[in-house]
């Protein structure tokens, strides 16, 4: 060993390794285990500080096999046409049977099941793409089918069961004659799901007339999606071995077994109402419920594993139910709004017209061409066999606030039209449901301030996770070797990454390679800026604060905030790169890339305004932003044109909205407001010619529309045709701007009668 080698060791790594032992978090199993579950993508190169731009824009497009896009177009279509909100949520309170037998008949609920069970075996994009479609119809009907497809049985017992457990539950759950429901969370355990009370202990008991080795049960369970129509019943509970009968450790931890709901002591059937949604939720209890061991998902062999199971399960999952949902709410609100903004008029003119309303408009478009990227670019990853924890949790927290965001925008918008309840507002029941979305697998504030960064700073940072490990090693000698060979490495990344840090400072950014030129290139090298500037701040959050960022949630969480725009950014970029470039599409871009810039420069800004270590706060500011921020929010212009866009038919309108359910019947609501939009834009030229009359005094201002018309008419300035176009517009515009209204005794009923809505 040379004498630099002992010297670099002696006065450098030994004295770090010491110190980095003493300020190492405490990590519990269950921390442990959900920090190495899942898989590092494209989190880890923005994390790392040089993102390879090249490498995003390689990743496959999303793309649907035939077998996908013909269920789509044909199965999921009928489906669509089946539901009626109004009357599911506010009547029934249920789908109606019709409903859950084609479910069950079309394999809707085994979407994620091999092919080689009887399911369908789509792609994470395809179940993506089917709840998305489903929930711009129904959100009540979306839940029911996701929830399924999502974490439970049979997503558990795909990966995890053993073959005789595939064999029975797998065909039973592909073609409905079972119902299956997962059960975690309860009274005292919901966001620490790691600390869940219910309890199995090891014991031998009765079970079909013989004594057999098993576990008795003890469950206190609820908001259990699906419980009270389950027949299957997926729990979690953390099992204990006090007699050792399987080994000489009691506590073996949390473990997930299969129970058929019909098993004695098994309590499902009670619903709770969780704000008046349609979709089946409930409790679930069990009271010294003895099973057999092989009732454990993968058998014996599996006992205390389960939060392992869990925790890589939900890494997918989280990216495809919850953001689909949010997803939705984007080509919901972006196609109706647009029409609406359009259809109604006051002073004279389209409400969308007015910079106000024109604002929130901007807001919708960009955050649902936002929206669409990061959910294609999230499956995508599921799709490659990834099961990026950190990428799912910045989709589902994001993408169910940006759905939070515009809905709010449409509701602005659409105003007394989107309050009054019936069958005509499309709007109301995805405004009463938006909360399920905010706080299911993984409440939001949850997410953002423990989650994002509090993982990923170890999980996609190039060195901490092996550098915690050498610390964590029992071999005190041969994790001071690793944590030396580690730490050279470490102090280049970093040198490396704060002087480049400065170079972006002073240069705009300009000398940062991109990998297109064009409009969009711009944002590549800001991009590539703030990567860096958060692998700077990362590393120096983490030597100052050491296992005191773990309880410094805000630090945490704007750090987190910077890494999630970075994401949603390149989704952005990829989805403009994988559509083509589509010209028309680029307010849209410039609003998601100029929202995302300014947030991180906001996160950033008041990281440096808090930090808990004034110098180091200061230190940030000098290294990193020495000329200030100045990422501005989106131009008005580019809000404004937006607005235009969604006021305008044409392939950039349905590009944006394509997943929209709009709807054929004369009643769908959706369509109501969609034939009223085409045949206005239809009159257009009729409408101007009134215009210029009305301007020069040929017409009074004030005259009816059939007295305007009239006298058009009668002046030879339109034909009978026209006036015929501008009359059927007309009465669709009124009925597009109606609301619902009931007879009194209708409330009276309604009130009287369980379980109904008022």
């Amino acid at each position: 060993m040379s004498t630099l080698t002992n010297l670099r060791q002696r006065y450098l790594s030994e004295p770090a390794f010491k110190m980095f032992k003493k300020v190492l978090p405490p990590l519990s199993d269950t921390e442990r285990q959900a920090m190495e579950a899942g898989s590092v993508w494209w989190d880890g190169e923005l994390f790392g500080g040089s993102p390879e731009w090249n490498t995003l824009l390689n990743y496959p497009k999303p793309q649907l096999t035939d077998e996908e896009q013909t269920f789509i177009d044909t199965k999921l279509e009928t489906l669509l046409a089946m539901l009626d909100d109004y009357k599911i949520v506010q009547e029934d309170r249920d789908l109606p049977p019709e409903v859950w037998e084609y479910l069950r008949k079309e394999k809707f609920l085994s979407l994620i099941i091999g092919k080689e069970y009887g399911g369908m075996d789509f792609s994470a994009l395809a179940n993506s793409t089917i709840v998305t479609r489903i929930a711009t119809r129904s959100l009540s009907a979306a839940v029911c089918v996701m929830v399924p497809n999502s974490l439970g049985p049979g997503e558990l017992l795909s990966h995890y069961g053993t073959q005789e457990q595939k064999d029975y539950w797998l065909p039973r759950l592909s073609n409905g004659d079972d119902i299956p429901c997962f059960a975690l969370t309860g009274p005292e355990a919901g966001s620490d799901a790691g600390g869940i009370p219910d309890q199995g202990v090891v014991c031998y008991g009765d079970y079909q007339g013989e004594q057999v080795l098993g576990i008795q049960l003890n469950w206190d369970k609820r908001y259990i999606t699906l419980a009270p129509v389950s027949t299957v019943l997926g729990l979690a509970f953390k099992l204990q071995d006090p007699e050792g009968l399987l080994g000489d450790k009691a506590d073996l931890g949390i473990t997930c077994a299969l129970i058929p709901t019909d098993h004695p002591g098994v309590e499902v059937g009670m619903r709770h109402d969780p704000l008046n949604m349609a979709f089946m939720n409930g409790p679930t209890r069990g009271n010294d419920v003895f099973i057999p061991m092989d009732w454990i998902i993968g058998g014996q062999d599996f006992a205390g594993r389960g939060w392992r199971m869990l925790v890589e399960c939900l890494s997918a999952g989280r990216g495809i139910s919850l953001p689909a949902l949010g997803a939705a709410v984007g080509h919901m609100t972006a196609r109706t709004t647009g029409a609406y903004a359009y259809v109604r008029k006051q002073f004279g003119m389209s409400i969308g017209n007015f910079e106000g309303v024109a604002q929130a408009m901007g807001r919708i478009g960009g955050f649902t061409y936002m929206l669409e990227a990061s959910r294609t670019l999230t499956t995508t990853s599921l799709d490659q066999g990834e099961k990026p924890g950190i990428v799912t949790a910045i989709a589902k927290y994001h993408m169910t606030e940006m759905a939070r965001t515009i809905l709010n925008d449409s509701m602005d918008i659409h105003a007394g039209r989107a309050i009054q309840m019936g069958p005509k507002n499309y709007l109301g029941h995805h405004y009463f449901g938006m909360p399920v979305a905010i706080t299911v697998e993984g409440a939001n504030i949850l997410t953002r301030n423990l989650m994002i960064f509090g993982q990923g700073a170890t999980r996609c940072h190039p060195f901490v996770l092996s550098e915690m490990e050498a610390g964590a090693n029992p071999d005190a000698e041969q994790g001071a070797k690793e944590f030396d060979a580690l730490l050279g490495k470490h102090i280049s990344f970093a040198i490396g990454n704060v002087s480049k840090s400065l170079l972006n400072a002073f240069t705009g950014s300009r000398f940062n390679k991109a990998p297109v030129s064009g409009e969009t290139a711009e944002y590549y090298r800001h991009l590539s800026r703030m990567s860096r500037a958060l692998a700077v701040a990362a590393d120096f959050s983490m030597l100052s604060l050491g296992g005191e960022l773990k309880r410094r949630e805000l630090v945490s969480a704007r750090l987190g905030d910077v890494l999630s725009h970075l994401y949603l950014a390149s989704a952005t970029l990829k989805r403009f790169e994988d559509e083509g470039r589509q010209q028309t599409d680029l307010p849209m871009v410039h609003y998601a890339l100029q929202h995302c810039l300014h947030k991180c420069g906001v996160a950033f800004d008041e990281v440096m305004n808090n930090f808990p270590r004034k110098g180091v706060g200061r230190l940030l500011r000098t290294l990193l932003f020495p000329l200030g921020i100045r990422y501005q929010a989106p131009k008005d212009e580019v809000t404004i044109e937006i607005a235009q866009l969604l006021m305008t038919p044409g392939a950039h309108r349905d590009r944006l909205t394509k997943l929209c359910y709009v709807g054929e019947k004369d009643g769908d609501p959706i369509a109501i407001m969609e034939r009223a939009f085409i045949a206005l834009q239809d009159v257009k030229d009729i409408d101007r010619k009134l215009i210029k009359a009305i301007k020069a005094g040929d017409i009074p201002r004030k005259a009816t529309l059939s007295e305007k018309l009239e006298l058009a008419l009668a002046s030879g300035l339109i034909t009978e045709h026209d006036v015929e176009k501008m009359n059927h517009a007309d009465a669709l515009r009124r009925r597009a701007i109606s609301v619902d209204d009931f007879a009194s005794e209708e409330f009276t009923r309604l009130t009287l009668e369980s379980g109904k809505a008022a």
